[in-house]
């Protein structure tokens, strides 16, 4: 689980509803001084939201990109059915096309979207390419492998399934913060983390979780897809998908590779500066 270093949005950033053909979701839209030179849309991974890039908003703004963080559906702050089969791959990548829509009707320079998907929002970010990458400028994964997770976390994946589907979300809430070992208070820990979890629809979690314990390898369908500057990040350490898979995964998507000194599964909280700067200079080259 993400846990973003603030809760609150910079000054250049605004909650808004993101409002689409498939429904409102919620965003935080971050906008440059002047005339922004292009617009990236960030999709958060599993139990996360869109404030786990609220860290990146004010330095990406500064680099004359307007950024939209978003909630799936089902996830944080945006509404979503209580069954399973509302949270397939192929709706919420729909989704996200449907977002890339909106953004480019809104838009501050009239150009396709720099599309970004964090962890699992990067197998649904790949999936929305591949259903249809005209929307896109440029695709970037970030902490997101080639195919299924790594055997450790399948089972953590399993556990919490299994957990969802017979305990309500405060009870599986209270059992995780029994198991987790005890560490270093942050101004995050606790209330926060709690409060996002409880909004979060349990069939989107089991879902989501059901995915990324099963999703196939489709780098070589998104390596077909040209022209589309692809980028492979992560940080240096990442228990999720090893670093080897995503050096490969880059190989073989003929992608730029960058790697986040200090960083682990979520360089966007980890070391939100040197994420940004790697983004908007990949961004910067992206045509």
């Amino acid at each position: 689980m993400s846990r973003p270093p603030t809760w609150t949005p910079p000054p250049c950033a605004r909650a808004t509803p993101l409002r689409t053909r498939r429904g409102r979701f919620a965003a935080l839209d971050a906008r440059p001084a002047g005339r922004a030179q292009g617009t990236a849309l960030l999709v958060p991974g599993f139990t996360g939201s869109k404030e786990d890039f609220i860290a990146l908003l004010e330095p990406l703004t500064q680099a004359g990109y307007r950024v939209v963080a978003v909630d799936g559906r089902g996830q944080y702050e945006t509404e979503g059915p209580d069954t399973e089969e509302a949270y397939t791959q192929g709706e919420l990548a729909a989704d996200i096309l449907a977002q890339a829509e909106a953004l480019d009707a809104t838009g501050t320079d009239g150009t396709p979207v720099h599309l970004l998907g964090h962890s699992f929002g990067g197998h649904l970010a790949r999936a929305a390419v591949l259903l249809d990458r005209a929307p896109f400028r440029s695709l970037t994964l970030l902490s997101s492998g080639p195919a299924e997770v790594a055997p450790a976390q399948r089972e953590k994946l399993k556990l919490l399934r299994d957990a969802l589907s017979t305990m309500t979300m405060e009870e599986v809430w209270a059992a995780m913060q029994a198991m987790d070992a005890p560490a270093e208070e942050t101004p995050t820990d606790g209330a926060e983390l709690r409060h996002r979890w409880l909004r979060t629809h349990p069939a989107q979690l089991i879902a989501a979780g059901r995915q990324l314990a099963s999703e196939p390898d489709r780098v070589a369908e998104l390596a077909a897809v040209q022209p589309l500057p692809k980028h492979v990040m992560s940080g240096e350490r990442d228990d999720t998908w090893p670093v080897a898979w995503l050096d490969s995964m880059a190989t073989r998507l003929g992608a730029r590779r960058t790697v986040i000194t200090g960083a682990e599964h979520s360089p966007n909280t980890d070391r939100p500066d040197a994420t940004a700067k790697a983004l908007a200079d990949f961004w910067d080259e992206a045509y």
